[in-house]
């Protein structure tokens, strides 16, 4: 797909993402959908307002009644979506740098639009199919006040409140959505709340949108320094969630994966993960017999792969990602960042954070990415990494880019789908042995990105 990535569409605003591009965009799924009512809400980008102004617009002229919902999480969107039975639009960019914003589809249940769906709305974008209608047919708009509250109930009816009671949480959403929701939830759980950047600023002022251990120290010095259980951080647009254990030690994603997978996962149900699925995750799924199912990297790869286990009858309690999107199915078929928090938080009832990692442990990441300015450069360095792994005594996979099994570790290398960056991954029991697997491949794409230059 051109247009749509592996999360929606992506770019800087007012560049790549203009008023335009998403009026044009959103008014082809509104003549897809063929919907009277869509809702829309946005995160707390400088760039959100003019974006939604723009999609409002656009759904508008093809005959569609808009529902405001102001800022608010993902996952509250895709709440009030299924609720409501109306597709939405979410203009986020979710962990991307601020000058960064975009547009996620969601269907009238809930779930972001699967591959083949967005296929068709982008087909019907390139052809500029014109559904807009004339002027007595065009939609109205109407602003909703509640979104907020119902998106919180929501969650807070879905845990268990009174075993959650008496725990101290430092909570960092990173200036994002998730300001509006995290903090309040949680202290209606009856938890302690301490926030760090918990203004909603579409600059983010405190740090960058993405919840990796390089951007959250602020949460890390909070957690040490005030006898918090848990730390907690959320991306842009609150999806996801990032842990910190009671000593202000970063948990890696893929541990809390691990330890929310291992309290779920029997022999007889199934988990699906992307392909750059962490050995924790490998090692729960052989313990307890579960079988891993992967998929090309993206939530709408991982949504659709679990909706057709299901449709089989096969149960799958948890999956998702070890950057903090995990799912719970039975919960929602929606990353759900502060839901995440609250489940991980029911694991640190029994015992510390640090405890409830520890089996998890032991594994080094590496995680790197180059940068590239055309096509040709992308298509020379996707090539330097195929001659690399041609000549690799590893097991191969190319799910989405290619990942090399060596036993003792592996390497992934693929494009990203939001950003004209190469990404490079990799994991082994050791720092060295991360960093030496990294390299063979970073290495390679590198020197060719530097022979295209």
């Amino acid at each position: 797909m051109d247009v749509f990535g592996s999360s929606g569409t992506r770019g800087v605003a007012n560049e790549e993402i203009t008023p335009a591009f998403v009026l044009q965009v959103v008014a082809a799924a509104g003549t897809v959908w063929e919907a009277d009512r869509v809702a829309i809400a946005r995160d707390t980008r400088s760039t959100g307002r003019m974006l939604e102004n723009a999609a409002v617009a656009g759904l508008q002229s093809v005959g569609c009644d808009v529902h405001r919902l102001g800022v608010l999480p993902t996952p509250g969107a895709q709440a009030y979506a299924a609720r409501e039975g109306v597709p939405a639009v979410m203009i986020t960019a979710s962990h991307n740098p601020p000058e960064y914003n975009g547009v996620k589809l969601i269907g009238a249940d809930g779930i972001e639009l699967s591959v083949s769906e967005l296929e068709t709305v982008e087909e019907a974008f390139l052809s500029e199919v014109d559904g807009a209608r004339s002027w007595v047919r065009t939609g109205d708009e109407f602003a909703v006040e509640d979104a907020i509250r119902r998106y919180i109930g929501s969650v807070r009816e879905a845990v268990d409140a009174e075993k959650l009671a008496d725990l101290t949480v430092a909570i960092d959403p990173g200036h994002g959505a998730a300001s509006l929701t995290s903090p309040r939830l949680f202290r209606e759980l009856g938890c302690r709340v301490l926030t760090v950047n918990a203004q909603p600023d579409g600059r983010f002022p405190g740090r960058d949108p993405e919840p990796v251990e390089a951007n959250l120290e602020d949460l890390g010095r909070l957690v040490a320094t005030s006898d918090a259980d848990v730390g907690i951080a959320h991306d842009g647009d609150g999806d996801r969630a990032i842990f910190f254990d009671e000593s202000g030690t970063y948990i890696e994603g893929d541990a809390a994966l691990a330890a929310l997978a291992d309290a779920e996962l029997g022999p007889r149900d199934a988990t699906v993960a992307a392909v750059n699925v962490s050995q924790r995750l490998v090692d729960v799924c052989d313990r307890t017999g579960a079988t891993l199912e992967l998929t090309p990297i993206g939530s709408t790869y991982i949504t659709s792969r679990i909706q057709q286990l299901r449709a089989e009858g096969v149960s799958v309690p948890v999956a998702g990602e070890g950057n903090g999107g995990i799912y719970f199915p039975e919960y929602s078929l929606a990353r759900d960042g502060a839901y995440i928090a609250a489940r991980f938080l029911e694991l640190v009832v029994d015992k510390p954070a640090s405890e409830v990692v520890e089996p998890f442990g032991g594994y080094r990441n590496v995680r790197l990415k180059l940068t590239y300015e055309s096509r040709d450069q992308r298509e020379a360095m996707l090539a330097a990494v195929d001659r690399v792994a041609e000549n690799e005594d590893a097991g191969t996979n190319t799910t989405d880019g290619v990942r090399l099994d060596y036993g003792d570790g592996w390497v992934l290398a693929r494009p990203s789908g939001t950003e004209p960056v190469i990404r490079v991954y990799a994991e082994a029991r050791g720092k060295e042995r991360a960093e030496e697997l990294a390299a063979r491949l970073y290495d390679a794409a590198e020197a060719a990105l530097e022979d295209t230059g």
